[in-house]
């Protein structure tokens, strides 16, 4: 839907309150994934000092998910910011077409690395 009129500031401060939050989000998804990458350090550190014979795995998926985690961070601030300057463009010329499929692409990701996470999760259950 297209609308023809002119912006108002509402409309521009609406969209900067818009790109904080995603940038928010942005800040959150890089400090989750250094959290997962450090935890994960710092329990094979503890296991080291406290020496109980605990066999670690091999596989440390719980860094590849933080690193996957602080690129999405990154490359979400990227989309934030494309999306900001979309969007104050088309307020001035006083033509906004709101974009759906963006957001559909981003909301497959989040469920996609959800379903790979559960699977995950639950053959380390076993």
């Amino acid at each position: 839907m297209e609308k023809d009129r002119k912006a108002v500031p509402n409309d521009h401060l609406a969209n900067e309150r818009t790109f904080l939050a995603w940038i928010r989000t942005c800040i959150a998804t890089i400090g989750l994934g250094f959290v997962v990458v450090k935890f994960s350090l710092f329990i094979r550190q503890l296991a080291l000092v406290v020496g109980t014979g605990t066999k670690l795995p091999n596989h440390g998926y719980s860094s590849i998910i933080g690193i996957t985690l602080v690129i999405g961070g990154m490359l979400l601030a990227l989309f934030a910011y494309h999306r900001f300057k979309s969007t104050q463009q088309q307020l001035l010329a006083g033509r906004f077409r709101p974009s759906s499929g963006i957001f559909l692409g981003i909301t497959t990701a989040i469920i996609l690395l959800g379903i790979i996470l559960v699977a995950y999760l639950l053959q380390r259950v076993r």
